[in-house]
């Protein structure tokens, strides 16, 4: 089951036959960023945590489901945790693998130490004893407080596309994806034109393979920079002084010089601005970085169709339209976890995200917490850690004299 340090458990109750250990402070389910970031933020404030990760590792997204050639999309400056930055000699936007060596290094540097390979099975608040109720497959933990930060990518969404089980070439998910080397003067069709897609696009050309994009929906696609700025800067930067729709006509307006008229290749834009419908619906614009080019180069070939049917050798689109391909990748996103475990909450949706929407989903009743549900990565989550460490540390030192008891048992 693995040990602990005495500052985190405590004496265990038992009720039903079922064991449970007492925690000193919150259970944190999840150590991906968001988790990794509120147990340092506790930590800076003397409050210890429990730390459940069903993976064997930290950032288990980053670390296995993630494509080779992934970067930041923001500049470091808007992607770090809190208490710590990014060394100096790291670039503006650090690769996969300077993040998941700076993450790792964030959790040593705060002597956090997850329970590993502990997938939690349900997660109950008991209100008579007002305390959450946390079953692994291993053991049962119990804590006032509770953080959920299993975030917005936990699992892999798959669309339900008949066909299948027909497919005689190669089907995988983005998450399954790492780079071109094996689809060389292979057709490969990617669906789902949202960031990933259009990078895995990108990539596989760069790896000689010929890509076929889905785009079926509109999409917002910007530049990464706007005069030598990052573009989600800027905008964060003009929407303190100027309300959002003034904000998106000057994005967009920007946008429309810098790379051009996308509708001429077949990417329609929303008619809602890229601010407003990341902060109303969570859609985030596509940050070109470099595949744009290719698509108007004719490299990148684009879809405009949805896939109605797989086939033995490929695809049947909307409009009857067939394309053989040797393989697909779907780019299709990922969903929450929460409601398969987290019992007896109103506070997510069915969905398994908060229903109250940023900046104020990241507390809920009776101790629950939400970390990385904001729809804003990395800076999202780091605010939501330093609000939850702030919040916590409220209650621990005002704690009164049974309850500091139960804490110090």
């Amino acid at each position: 089951m693995g040990s602990f340090g005495n500052d985190q458990i405590l004496m265990g109750s038992t009720e039903k036959d079922e064991f449970f250990i007492k925690v000193h402070g919150p259970i944190i389910v999840g150590a991906g960023p968001s988790g990794i970031a509120v147990a340092a933020c506790l930590k800076e404030n003397g409050i210890p945590s429990l730390v459940l990760e069903r993976s064997d590792c930290i950032a288990s997204l980053w670390q296995y489901k993630t494509y080779d050639c992934v970067k930041l999309h923001l500049p470091k400056k808007l992607c770090e945790l809190p208490l710590l930055g990014y060394p100096k000699n790291y670039p503006e936007y650090p690769n996969k693998h300077q993040f998941i060596a700076y993450i790792t290094a964030y959790a040593d540097h705060f002597k956090i130490k997850p329970m590993f390979n502990q997938t939690v099975e349900s997660a109950v608040f008991e209100f008579e004893r007002g305390v959450w109720r946390v079953k692994t497959q291993d053991s049962g933990y119990e804590s006032r407080w509770l953080v959920v930060a299993t975030g917005e990518n936990a699992e892999a969404l798959v669309p339900e596309i008949p066909g299948f089980e027909t497919f005689e070439g190669t089907l995988l998910h983005a998450s399954e994806y790492k780079n071109g080397d094996e689809f060389r003067e292979k057709r490969v069709l990617v669906v789902g034109c949202g960031n990933s897609g259009m990078e895995i696009s990108l990539d596989l050309c760069n790896h000689k393979a010929i890509p076929f994009l889905v785009v079926r929906n509109s999409v917002h696609v910007v530049p990464r920079e706007m005069f030598g700025f990052s573009t989600f800067g800027v905008a964060m930067t003009l929407l303190k002084w100027l309300p959002m729709k003034l904000v998106d006509k000057i994005i967009l307006y920007i946008t429309k010089h810098i790379i051009g008229d996308t509708e001429k290749f077949g990417i329609r834009r929303p008619k809602t601005g890229p601010m407003e419908l990341k902060f109303t619906s969570g859609r985030t614009p596509v940050v070109d970085v470099g595949a744009l080019s290719k698509v108007k180069t004719g490299n990148i070939k684009v879809v405009e169709q949805g896939v109605r049917e797989i086939t033995k050798n490929g695809v049947k689109f909307m409009d009857g339209q067939e394309l053989e391909c040797d393989c697909i990748v779907l780019a299709t996103g990922y969903k929450s976890n929460v409601p398969s475990w987290l019992k007896g909450s109103d506070f997510f949706t069915d969905k398994g995200i908060p229903k109250t929407l940023f900046p104020n989903g990241w507390k809920g009743e009776n101790g629950l917490y939400a970390a990385g549900f904001t729809n804003r990565g990395l800076f999202g989550a780091a605010c939501d850690a330093v609000k939850i460490g702030k919040d916590v540390n409220k209650e621990w030192w005002a704690m009164d004299d049974f309850e500091y008891e139960f804490r110090s048992y």
